[in-house]
């Protein structure tokens, strides 16, 4: 099983049954995953910040959702993280690639990565790194735990999870 039919599989087994994605390089192989999946409504969006307020009227429409983005977005999602998923104790996994780490090819992708990990502690989401294939064993527990606690939850992925760059 690859990693991305692993996490696929983690969520079904989780109930969930709404995906948002917006497009990234890295998460390709998870993004089309869950769109082959028959049991995910998978719905791309253009933004994260529109991401997750779609995984919020999932949510409150008796779905569990999921957002699959990139890391370079966290600040515009702030405002929705705050004032509606967290405000609303709405649990939301946000598998994130975590661009901007060693060897990244893109220059601008490193000044969010220098920032990522600081906002997400300042807004208090518990936050999972995953570097190497194998981390993936978690990603079963720590979609339990954001649907026991109702909170958001971030799994940053780097580029070495996936495979690296591809010199």
């Amino acid at each position: 099983m690859t990693v991305s039919e692993k996490i696929v599989a983690d969520l079904v087994a989780n109930d969930v049954q709404f995906v948002t994605t917006v497009p990234c390089k890295q998460l390709a192989g998870v993004i089309d995953a869950v769109d082959k999946n028959p049991d995910i409504y998978h719905i791309p969006s253009n933004k994260e910040d529109e991401g997750m307020g779609l995984c919020a009227g999932a949510y409150m429409g008796g779905k569990r959702p999921a957002i699959i983005m990139q890391n370079t977005a966290i600040g515009v999602t702030i405002n929705t993280l705050v004032t509606l998923t967290q405000y609303y104790r709405m649990p939301l996994p946000m598998l994130i690639s975590y661009r901007g780490e060693l060897r990244e090819p893109v220059a601008c992708q490193v000044e969010m990565a220098v920032h990522t990990k600081a906002l997400l502690n300042q807004l208090n989401i518990p936050t999972y790194h995953f570097h190497k294939e194998s981390d993936v064993d978690e990603f079963d527990e720590i979609l339990k735990y954001t649907f026991m606690c109702n909170k958001p939850v971030a799994i940053l992925t780097d580029a070495s999870f996936w495979g690296g760059y591809g010199e």
